[in-house]
């Protein structure tokens, strides 16, 4: 029988901290799940560490370096579980996470759901800000302007991720943020107000501090929304937040000296407040955001 829980670890050269996850999987109280770790090209011995610590229920995929989108979907593709549950490499689970998770989503028949965190920044203890809080039900709005779902908060049916259309690989950063709109435009992620994940961050290669103008791909993943025919007051939102993202950088630009750049965000500007102004019939036309060769070299590891 396959096992109910697939869990996907995405992990690129994160050796020291990839234990803690492991081991918080194999610690949890509920027990029919099966774990896949996807080593997204790391060159520390990561995956000689992984094996060497095998467990029977630990399966290790190694691809080469395509980033945190595809090996996620590989290991989704490799899994066999009705429900999956994503961890961080840098993160870990407290033990009764999944026993938690799988209990709420049974009984509520809930396609999707997230729980509280714990956060350590620099091994320290603190509060998220109020920015950063979550709610639960209908989230579309609220993560609208960043991203309020936490991959290793997670958990969620196969059909729903399949349906949804998967990580979109083509972004380096924020293909998070893209697929729980894409999920949240039409179903609710509710919360279990228990924190059950500790999220770690401060480290210098958390992939939300490798590079600057993280607002350039949710504007992508924004535009996205618009092309699928998203109606309504929710495309309302959408554009609204691109308005607000769209000011931003171009602010960015001007100050970093690119007028070029500046140049395409104005005309976005200009086209998102005519959509405002009569309607939804104008197509927004926005250019895929170049990295530069220090931005890419940066884009090394998964969140």
């Amino acid at each position: 029988m396959p096992p109910l829980v697939s869990v996907i670890i995405p992990t690129y050269n994160r050796r020291a901290m990839l234990s803690d996850a492991i081991d918080s999987v194999i610690r949890q109280t509920y027990g029919d799940w099966e774990l896949i770790v996807v080593d997204d090209g790391s060159t520390d011995g990561t995956a000689d560490d992984v094996r060497a610590r095998m467990h029977a229920s630990v399966r290790l995929i190694a691809q080469r370096r395509r980033g945190v989108a595809a090996a996620r979907n590989l290991g989704v593709r490799s899994s066999h579980g009705n429900y999956i549950a994503f961890l961080d490499s840098d993160d870990f689970w407290l033990p009764r996470k999944l026993e938690r998770q799988i209990d709420f989503m049974q009984a509520t028949a809930a396609q999707i759901s997230q729980t509280e965190e714990l956060w350590i920044r620099n091994g320290i203890r603190v509060n998220p800000k109020k920015k950063h809080r979550k709610s639960s039900g209908d989230v579309f709005r609220a993560s609208l302007e960043l991203c309020l779902v936490s991959p290793s908060a997670v958990m969620l049916t196969r059909n729903l991720f399949d349906h949804a259309g998967r990580f979109d690989e083509s972004f380096p950063v924020c293909e998070d943020y893209d697929l729980w709109l894409r999920i949240g435009r039409d179903h609710p992620i509710p919360l279990l107000s228990e924190p059950l994940v500790v999220k770690r961050g401060g480290h210098a290669d958390q992939l939300s501090r490798s590079t600057w103008g993280l607002d350039r791909f949710r504007i992508r993943a924004l535009k996205k929304l618009l092309d699928s025919g998203i109606a309504g007051e929710k495309r309302i939102w959408v554009i609204e937040a691109m308005e607000r993202k769209a000011h931003i950088l171009a602010a960015g630009a001007r100050k970093r000296g690119h007028e070029s750049e500046a140049s395409e965000y104005t005309a976005l500007l200009a086209e998102i407040i005519g959509e405002l102004n009569v309607g939804s019939g104008h197509s927004i036309v926005l250019p895929k955001p170049e990295l530069s060769s220090s931005d890419r070299s940066a884009l090394a590891q998964p969140e």
